[in-house]
């Protein structure tokens, strides 16, 4: 039985995706049908369904190994398998399972985004699913009340974006951890591909017929009866996502439908942008002197 060997294990909102399509379509990777599978930290993310609509999200998420491993019995001869599971950077208790599971070294790939723009768009995409109540500012200051509640991790919208000890501690445990930023990507999705199809020692000359697609775009919505179907959680969606693979083509058909009611975003508000700057800029600068990480690009008041 052939398990990946490689992960993509963060974070959320930072384009992961995206990038489950793109690598998708190299002949030489195999990804599961299924995106977020979520095997090695269900144990801990399984008991967080507090919060609004974290029920039914759950049913997506892989709990045994015997149904981990039924994700990958189509594998052929593809060199580079992959999981991607933006939960797993998020916690230490997951490396054990991986190693014991994959063995000591699979290859470790890692998605960032400027923090703070990453955690307004997580608290975005709770808002477009009807899910959060509260405005930014209020939601941040919330954050430890929901996790002691038992609210799901996506909910945390600064904890998914605080990204230094998360990441040292994946190169202390891992030989092989590739970083890039979300920023790097839409500046030159070209090179970004390539080097990324580098590091999976995948051909590095492929190029994706949808490299230039957004598939999971951020964003306000007009609510109307057609987005809150598309964006809500509910038990039909649920039922259908779990018998029918979502394409890329079903996914830009989505994609295309939704555009017509995108309005402009709103500006964040300027109490929760200074908090989140005290909060991120001595990471980001540790994150740029210590692992190289491109944070120029992020916003300049964390340089």
């Amino acid at each position: 039985m052939k398990l990946p060997n490689f992960l993509v294990a963060g974070f959320p909102k930072c384009g992961s995706t995206s990038l489950y399509y793109y690598l998708q379509e190299h002949p030489e990777v195999f990804l599961p049908k299924q995106k977020e599978l979520h095997y090695f930290t269900y144990d801990i993310i399984s008991e967080q369904k507090a919060g609004k609509g974290d029920v039914e999200i759950k049913k997506f998420h892989v709990g045994n190994l015997e149904d981990y491993q039924q994700c990958y019995v189509e594998v052929d001869n593809e060199l580079a398998i992959g999981d991607v599971s933006p939960s797993y950077a998020n916690y230490e208790e997951a490396i054990p399972k991986i190693k014991k599971t994959l063995g000591e070294q699979p290859k470790i790939v890692v998605t960032l985004r400027d923090p703070i723009q990453r955690a307004y768009s997580n608290y975005l995409h709770l808002i477009r699913e009807e899910r959060e109540s509260l405005d930014f500012y209020d939601a941040l200051i919330e954050e430890e009340n929901r996790k002691s509640m038992g609210y799901a991790d996506f909910w945390y919208y600064t904890f998914n974006s605080q990204y230094y000890e998360k990441i040292k501690r994946l190169k202390e445990h891992f030989e092989n951890v590739y970083v890039i930023t979300f920023e790097e990507f839409l500046q030159n999705p070209e090179l970004g591909i390539r080097e990324l199809f580098q590091f999976l020692e995948v051909d590095p000359d492929f190029v994706p017929e949808n490299l230039h697609t957004k598939f999971n775009p951020g964003g306000v919505y007009r609510k109307n009866p057609v987005t809150r179907f598309i964006f809500s959680q509910n038990k039909l969606k649920t039922l259908v996502k779990k018998t029918v693979p979502i394409t890329p083509g079903m996914k830009q058909l989505k994609l295309k439908t939704i555009n017509k009611y995108k309005e402009s975003t709103p500006p964040m508000d300027e109490k929760a942008e200074a908090f989140l700057v005290d909060k991120f800029k001595d990471e980001a600068v540790k994150l740029n002197r210590d692992f190289g990480v491109k944070t120029e690009l992020w916003n300049s008041a964390l340089k």
